[in-house]
């Protein structure tokens, strides 16, 4: 960012808090709870106008930067968020007033972490010379109760029987677009095994229809043993 703010002494969470005086939560899921409005999130920035200087450069008011929660589902499968704002113009006759916008957001399959979505200048244009703040919104990815996402690969961590990990196993789990997916193991999984299903993991910015990998991780439950047991097992092992 060219030029310095100029904020005095005010720290940046007051800052934020000007920026954004109504904020309901951000990407919240359409099917909780009950709405009247089909918004994702309704907000408004407050009644101060920031403006960083650079030198003869016309005035900009700095940016407003605000978080978007999404789902790994919503990043997996790429979605529509529609965020409402109100912002103060000044028209041709000098008169102030507040207007609504609806900024619409597509997602796309595959975006990240940190990924920015940039409105131009559609921050407060109440004063004449200082070109209104860009909105600047960054993508949050929430954490998933089932998958992690490592770079373009998700991982999975699944609970079997050490009959299962000495036998073979068949793993079923869904994916986050809804399918039911089937991994066969047949050879014999250790602690350490990961078992890799290519083209089952995030949708890649590479190219179109590309996908990075599955990894199944495993976590093997070791039952108790009573001394026959162990001796049967040590007698099965050593004679083969």
């Amino acid at each position: 960012m060219e030029g310095s703010g100029v904020f005095g002494s005010r720290s940046h969470e007051d800052l934020f808090s000007s920026f954004f005086g109504r904020n309901s939560n951000v990407g919240a899921s359409r099917a909780g709870g009950s709405r009247s409005q089909d918004y994702d999130s309704v907000f408004s920035f407050g009644d101060k106008t920031f403006v960083q200087r650079g030198g003869d450069r016309p005035r900009k008011a700095v940016a407003i930067e605000k978080t978007l929660p999404c789902t790994l589902e919503d990043l997996y499968n790429g979605t529509t968020k529609k965020m409402k704002i109100s912002r103060d113009v000044v028209g041709a006759s000098g008169r102030k007033s507040t207007v609504e916008e609806v900024l619409t957001i597509e997602i796309k399959p595959g975006w990240k972490q940190g990924t920015k979505i940039t409105f131009l200048e559609k921050g407060h244009d109440v004063e004449r010379g200082v070109i209104p703040a860009d909105i600047i919104f960054t993508i949050e990815e929430k954490p998933h109760d089932f998958f992690k996402r490592r770079g373009d690969d998700l991982t999975v961590t699944l609970n079997i029987s050490l009959a299962e990990a000495l036998t073979g196993h068949t793993a079923q789990l869904a994916t986050l677009d809804g399918r039911n997916l089937r991994v066969s193991i047949d050879s014999v999984i250790s602690i350490t095994h990961e078992e890799v299903v290519k083209g089952e993991g995030m949708p890649t910015q590479k190219g179109r229809g590309r996908k990075g990998n599955l990894i199944l991780k495993f976590n093997i439950k070791i039952p108790k043993l009573t001394s026959e047991q162990k001796a049967g097992i040590r007698q099965l092992l050593t004679s083969s």
